[in-house]
């Protein structure tokens, strides 16, 4: 008002105060037919607040589940669907853009869901194992070193995945086209976290078997070798049950529980190699990629130190 007051323009006045023209000519017009009255923030006439603590409780409540737990057919939450779902247990009703800012209150954002295969076992016989197999790699020996083993896929394709770009640009990562895989088998020492790792074409029992063989080379005094595993068919085959018995039962296979990633330390290695290599990479050779690959498993290894629990277990043994 004292913008246009001095001599503005509608537009400048808008053009200065950063805001649109119409917002200015509404607030003229309502000064002109009732003075300063018209420029009080007519909101606070508005009523309670319909976004409330009980509102933002409700909400919550329902996200915790799915549409379908609730009744409605649609898979996905929608703003428009949950105004309605928590008005039917007895909250205001609210439009879409009301939820959305509802939605920002409670700290909800819009995420994949990440897909799982439940564990067939009971939970009592499930944890119990788990907890058997934490225990031997925690009171590992020696003499009979336990290691975590696991494949990994490299695919000449990246993965996609986030990263930090600027307003308006978005990173372009060319793709060969044709795509090409290797695998990676790798066996994680849970004494010392050094990783032995063998590579091959093909996801076989000769595969599994190579690291094995090399596991064993590298360890020749160790009266036995301990594999903590998942449930793959290479690593019970009949070829991998006859080259373990030409080791002379130096290799035991101690299996996970079906559908447990979470039990297998060497998991979280393969994440790194995807997070640090395999994502977003721009190598247009698979020989390229796999050396990537190498060069950052040896630098892991001369970086690697024992667990934290591992270390305290040494400790109160050597006391």
């Amino acid at each position: 008002m004292a913008k246009v007051a001095s001599g503005q323009s509608r537009g400048q006045a808008a053009r200065e105060l950063l805001c649109a023209t119409s917002t200015v000519i509404s607030a003229v017009r309502r000064y002109q037919e009732h003075g300063r009255e018209g420029l009080v923030d007519r909101r606070a006439f508005n009523g309670p607040t319909k976004v409330d603590a009980r509102f933002r409780e409700t909400l919550c409540r329902v996200l915790e589940g799915t549409p379908q737990q609730s009744g409605w057919r649609r898979t996905t939450w929608t703003r428009e669907l949950l105004a309605r779902e928590v008005e039917r247990r007895g909250r205001v009703r609210v439009s879409a853009a009301t939820m959305g800012r509802a939605l920002a209150s409670v700290g909800a954002r819009r995420k994949r869901p990440r897909p799982v295969v439940r564990c067939p076992w009971p939970a009592r016989q499930r944890l119990r194992r788990l907890w058997q197999l934490k225990c031997r790699a925690a009171y590992a020996r020696p003499e009979e070193p336990v290691f975590y083993e696991d494949e990994m896929d490299v695919h000449l394709n990246p993965k996609i995945g986030p990263d930090w770009m600027l307003p308006g640009q978005r990173r372009e990562v060319v793709t060969p086209g044709n795509n090409q895989k290797r695998y990676v088998a790798g066996a994680l020492n849970a004494r010392s976290a050094q990783l032995t790792w063998v590579k091959g074409e093909r996801k076989t029992s000769a595969l599994f078997i190579d690291l094995v063989r090399a596991v064993d080379a590298a360890h020749p005094k160790a009266k036995r070798l301990h594999f903590i595993l998942d449930n793959a068919a290479t690593h019970s085959s009949k070829v991998t049950q006859k080259a373990l018995a030409a080791l002379g039962g130096r290799v035991v296979l101690h299996f996970l529980p079906p559908y447990c990633p979470e039990g297998n330390r060497i998991e979280r290695v393969w994440w790194d190699v995807h997070a640090n290599v395999t994502r977003n990479h721009r190598c247009k050779k698979m020989e390229a990629l796999m050396f990537e690959v190498d060069t950052y498993l040896e630098a892991r290894n001369a970086q690697a130190t024992p667990s934290p629990v591992l270390r305290a277990v040494t400790a109160r043994r050597a006391a």
